[in-house]
Parts: C-alpha cells; structure tokens; sequence
C-alpha cells in the first residue's frame, strides 16, 4: 500500500516538473506558461489513466456486486496523491493568472497570504472537491467497501474522460484560441463527455443496481445505504453545477454573444469566453466577468 502511495506521489509531481522543465528549456517557454500547461498535461494523463483502469476494471466485473479487479485499490491508491498534488498546481495557475492581471515592479511582491486568501475563496468548490476526495473518498473506497462494487468503483473512474479535453479548452484559451473551429470542436466533445461521463453518470449506477438486484428504478433509493444516497447525491451536486457553467458558456460562444458583450478594449491575457469548468486555477467566476 505504502509503495503505491509513494509512487504516485513521485510520479505526478514529477511528471509536472519535467514538462515544465522540457517546455522552458527545450521550447524556451515562459514560465506561466509552462506552468499552466504542464498542469493540463499532468491533469489530462491522470484523465487518461484512470478511464482506462476504470474501463478494464467495469469489463472485467461480470457481477457487479462481488466481483474483484486488483486494479481497483490499487489506482485508488496511486491516484490519491495526484489530488493533493494538484490543490498545488491550481494555485500555481492561480498565482501566474494574478501576475498577468496584476503585474507589479520588481520592487513589489504580492503577498502570498493574500493570493492564498484569493485561491481559496475563488477555487473554493474545487479544493474542497480535491479534499473530500482524499479525506472520505479515499478511506471509503479502499476499507468501507470491503472489496465489494468494483465494478460501480470502475465506471466512477470513467468520469474523467472529460478532463482531457476541459484542459484542451483551457489550452486554446490561454493561447486566444477560443473562436476557431477547433476550440468550438472541442467543447461540443466538452459538452456531451461531461453530460455522459458525470452528469449521467450516478442514474446510471442506480439503473445498474436496479437490473442486478431486479428492483425497479424508484426503489433503488429504497434499497441501498443511506450512505450511498448521501455520497452519490455529494458528488453529484457540483458536477451539476459546473455542468451548468459550461451551457451556460457554450450557449454565449455558439450565439457569439460574449463577443458582442466584451468591451472592445480589454487588455485581460484570457478572453472571457470560457465555457469550461473550474480546472487547474480558473475560477467558475470567469464565466460570468462581463
């Protein structure tokens, strides 16, 4: 267990580092922005790995009660650490976004107490995602479960199939990408991925159980811990949320009326026609800046 937990808390931090490192160097990147997109690419091979352990594990598990996959606790473990890890990398992002709007002389320092202040109140929902992750999410699916649900743990899993292409969307942002095609490509992929993978995703573990335990759809509720109920309907609530940031987002950028809405002489580095969640740093308020 230990050694899993050290290597993912080698590897992903590690992983960030050497991106930043080959993007400064070998690319002669600033920076911020090499900070922010090793972020996204540290963020969109977590996405990566984990859909994929979480489709190995969901086919393997015919019975979806009681059938076991080793890969299970173990990427629950080697995954933990990446949720810590990335509290950091956000509010690197954080930081780098505020030199941007905020650029001071050399002579001055923005203090750190006060861009933490900002960070927290800015990225609350989303520390507090990473936190409940690792403090409840953690020991509940590792002990609590005793081996039982591997399966429901798999298709969990799959949910980051969106990332990648959230953390594409802040890419071509950042580079003021946001009106080409394939910025529009992107968060129409954006769109349903979302919707699918963690919008839809908790009915479908209901729907699920319902056929294994031959109980209609309704009673599912009825039947299952109470425990369950409440962490399904926990996790599920900010997904919701976000998902309504980025329609809300998606409707302004197809409609182009966020063009129209930004004053013509903004100097921000970002425009502020995301439609994406908050991810690494950027706040759900970006959304509504006009």
């Amino acid at each position: 267990m230990l050694s899993i937990l050290a290597a993912g808390s080698i590897f992903f931090p590690g992983l960030f580092l050497l991106s930043k490192r080959i993007l400064k160097q070998g690319l002669k990147w600033g920076e911020k922005d090499a900070v922010i997109v090793s972020s996204r690419l540290v963020s969109s091979i977590q996405a990566i790995m984990a859909s994929s352990a979480g489709y190995i594990i969901a086919y393997s598990c015919k019975d979806i009660i009681e059938d076991q996959h080793w890969l299970t606790s173990s990427y629950i473990l080697f995954a933990v650490p990446y949720f810590v890890y990335d509290i950091y990398a956000m509010f690197m992002c954080h930081w780098y976004k505020l030199q941007v709007k905020d650029p001071v002389d050399d002579s001055e320092t923005k203090p750190m107490k006060s861009a933490i202040g900002g960070y927290l109140r800015r990225e609350f929902l989303m520390v507090l995602h990473h936190v409940v992750m690792v403090t409840v999410c953690f020991p509940v699916s590792v002990f609590w479960r005793q081996g039982k649900g591997d399966y429901f743990q798999g298709v969990m899993f799959m949910a980051e199939l969106s990332t990648p292409s959230v953390c594409l969307g802040k890419i071509l942002i950042q580079y003021k990408q946001q009106h080409t095609l394939l910025h529009k490509v992107n968060g129409a992929l954006m769109l349903v991925t979302f919707f699918i993978c963690r919008v839809l995703l908790f009915p479908y573990l209901y729907y699920a159980y319902g056929r294994y335990a031959s109980i209609p759809f309704y009673m599912v509720p009825l039947s299952v811990p109470w425990q369950c109920n409440a962490g399904a309907a926990l996790l599920m609530a900010p997904q919701v949320y976000w998902f309504s940031l980025i329609c809300r987002g998606a409707f302004r950028l197809f409609t182009g009326a966020s063009r129209h809405r930004r004053a013509p002489s903004s100097t921000d580095s970002e425009p502020k026609t995301s439609f994406l969640p908050p991810a690494n740093g950027y706040s759900p308020r970006e959304t509504d800046s006009h």
